[in-house]
């Protein structure tokens, strides 16, 4: 399992602000108004080979009142679902009685707890840090979240003694195809996974809530193996009250991260919601292959279908990649096209890209539309090879590549899916700058310095 990290302390001392350099999104809205985050906000992270789980919480007082009466219950049911804590204060302000109450909360939750000091890039690390020693809860350390500094040594800090499986990031190929199915509340998730194994397997009730954990059940179909797992709906974080659903969003992101496959579920008679967008964004975040499956088009009528295509178009059209099909679990119609993208979107995160055959889609793609100009000098993009599956990875080197500019890595992106059918499946394009094979190495001529060199040689002999 992924090891969960939350990060806890009083309003405006930055915690949205580290969520997003831990990771690596603006996700978190950051603004120099205490109280902006109010409910839990979750995200992947990766350092390293060392992947986690990010909580983001609201401000943590003493005498919550009003909207602070939510967001301290939020902070806590984050607190219970954690397996590190970060305790962040601000070094600017320095030690106030608020810190001394966040920190007396932590000590009695067990957790253990790292104290970070924020905002010191303009102090010295030993001055910043010495009078959070108070606080009773091990050695504090400084950073900044805004500038980025500091951030790697707090993460081997707190995922200190974790133990990381020694595989690859990604799942790896393997007989069975991993699927994970997700969504929110009764949107027929268990009903889909029952009519693909043929069999009630699954409790499905028409009452949100039913599925409270996470759900691993294998089985065969046209003769491949596939091990489906049913998630607990997620619904907004605010109507979280049962403690038996408070670890239900950390499980279901648990469970696309050792996923192979994703079948995002939305329900045809509701509107397309901010939670299936940010839901079906995290997936897209972790680079899992996704197919998407608009249940119940069966209960719908011509207008709201109109509606709903409507919605998808608009509210994720930055999951272009991801099939998407009109279903009735409870009937079967369309279920077994969706079974076949996921077939599909599997073969394409797990194919081998040969360089050979990459580098010729490069050049063509470059011959067809060449890379910008900056500064007056051509981004020379020369050759790509593969660096990764689930999701393939494509390294492009060249001179001044990683300068490409972003829409120039969507076109890249575009020609790199439609050449190898990359269908279902996030694409990620890395950069590499070429180092320049001369430096460092004294009295050893360019070529363009060697042919300067010989005109002006020519050049006074006549």
């Amino acid at each position: 399992m992924l090891p969960v990290i939350a990060l806890v302390g009083r309003p405006n001392v930055g915690k949205s602000t580290l969520f997003n350099a831990l990771t690596g999104t603006r996700d978190a809205l950051v603004a120099d108004e205490p109280g902006l985050t109010r409910d839990r906000q979750y995200g992947f992270g990766q350092s390293g080979e060392a992947r986690f789980i990010v909580v983001d919480t609201g401000g943590l007082v003493e005498s919550p009142r009003g909207v602070e009466e939510p967001m301290a219950r939020q902070t806590l049911r984050a607190v219970e679902e954690a397996d590190r804590v970060v305790l962040l204060v601000d070094g600017q302000q320095g030690l106030v009685s608020a810190d001394r109450f966040v920190a007396e909360v932590l000590r009695r939750s067990g957790r253990p707890v790292t104290v970070a000091v924020n905002k010191s890039e303009d102090r010295d690390p030993v001055l910043a840090v010495a009078e959070f020693h108070a606080l009773g809860l091990g050695e504090p350390l400084a950073l900044s979240a805004a500038h980025r500094r500091g951030v790697a040594d707090l993460l081997e800090r707190v995922l200190a003694g974790w133990e990381f499986p020694a595989t690859a990031p990604a799942p790896q190929a393997t007989d069975a195809i991993r699927v994970c199915v997700v969504g929110r509340p009764n949107v027929g998730k268990s009903t889909l996974i029952n009519r693909l194994l043929g069999e009630d397997r699954l409790v499905a009730f028409d009452e949100p809530g039913t599925t409270r954990d996470t759900v691993a059940v294998p089985f065969e179909r046209d003769g491949q193996a596939y091990v489906l797992i049913d998630t607990a709906g997620v619904r907004r974080r605010a109507r979280v009250e049962e403690g038996v659903e408070r670890f239900s969003v950390i499980r279901t992101l648990q469970a696309i991260d050792g996923a192979h496959v994703v079948i995002g579920v939305l329900d045809a008679r509701d509107s397309v919601a901010e939670q299936d967008a940010t839901l079906l964004g995290l997936v897209a975040e972790r680079g899992r292959a996704l197919a998407i499956a608009v249940n119940k088009w069966d209960h719908v009528a011509a207008e709201q279908r109109d509606r709903i295509r409507e919605q998808l178009a608009e509210r994720l059209r930055f999951l272009d990649f991801a099939p998407l099909h009109f279903i009735s679990a409870l009937h079967g119609s369309g279920v077994g096209e969706l079974m076949d993208s996921v077939r599909r979107a599997y073969a394409a995160a797990m194919r081998e890209l040969p360089t050979p055959e990459l580098t010729r889609v490069l050049e063509a793609a470059i011959s067809r539309h060449q890379p910008p100009l900056l500064r007056g000098r051509r981004i020379r993009l020369r050759y790509a090879h593969q660096g990764g599956r689930n999701p393939p990875l494509i390294v492009v080197h060249g001179a001044q590549a990683e300068r490409t500019p972003e829409d120039y890595r969507r076109y890249l992106m575009h020609c790199f899916r439609e050449a190898f059918r990359l269908a279902g499946t996030p694409v990620r394009i890395e950069f590499r700058t070429e180092g320049n094979p001369y430096a460092g190495r004294r009295n050893v001529l360019t070529p363009r310095q060697r042919r300067r060199r010989e005109r002006v040689q020519r050049h006074s002999r006549r």
